[in-house]
C-alpha cells in the first residue's frame, strides 16, 4: 500500500541552474549534492511539514523513454496562499500550466511548467489541514 510520499524527483538539462532556481523559490538552499564538488548530478531538497525529498537529476540519467515532455501524473504540493504562491512562480519565470481551478471547497490547484520543462503542481487542500492538525496535537 502507498504510504506517503519519499522523493519527487525532475530532470534538468542544467542541474546547477535548476538547484539554484528551486533554492529562490523554496527560500532554502539544497541540503546534498552529488558529487559534492563542482556540476552536479544530483540535488535534493528538503521540503515542507514532512521534510518530503525533491530531487533534481541530471537528464543523462533519465529513465528511457523519458522525453521531456509532460505525462502522467502531476503531484500537487500544499501551500498556505495559492494565488501568492502561482503569482511568484510566473514571476520566478515559469509558465502556466493548468491555471489556478477550485475543485469545490476548501481545494484549489494549480499548475506550473518550470524553466526546466517539469510540472509543479501547488494546491490548497483542506484534507491536508485537517491531517496535519491532527499530527501535531
Amino acid at each position: 500500500m502507498l504510504r506517503g510520499l519519499t522523493t519527487i524527483s525532475f530532470y534538468a538539462q542544467d542541474v546547477a541552474a535548476a538547484r539554484d532556481w528551486y533554492a529562490g523559490f523554496l527560500g532554502l538552499e539544497a541540503y546534498f549534492q552529488r558529487p559534492e564538488q563542482g556540476d552536479p548530478a544530483y540535488v535534493e531538497f528538503r521540503v515542507g511539514d514532512y521534510q518530503h525529498e525533491l530531487g533534481i537529476i541530471d537528464a543523462r540519467f533519465a529513465p528511457e523513454g523519458w522525453n521531456g515532455e509532460a505525462g502522467g501524473a502531476i503531484v500537487y504540493w500544499a501551500v498556505d496562499d495559492l494565488e501568492a504562491t502561482w503569482q511568484r512562480l510566473l514571476e520566478m519565470g515559469a509558465t502556466p500550466f493548468d491555471k489556478p481551478t477550485e475543485h469545490g471547497p476548501g481545494f484549489v490547484t494549480a499548475s506550473v511548467r518550470d524553466p526546466f520543462g517539469n510540472i509543479l503542481g501547488v494546491m490548497v487542500n483542506h484534507h491536508y489541514l485537517n491531517v496535519l492538525a491532527s499530527r501535531k496535537g
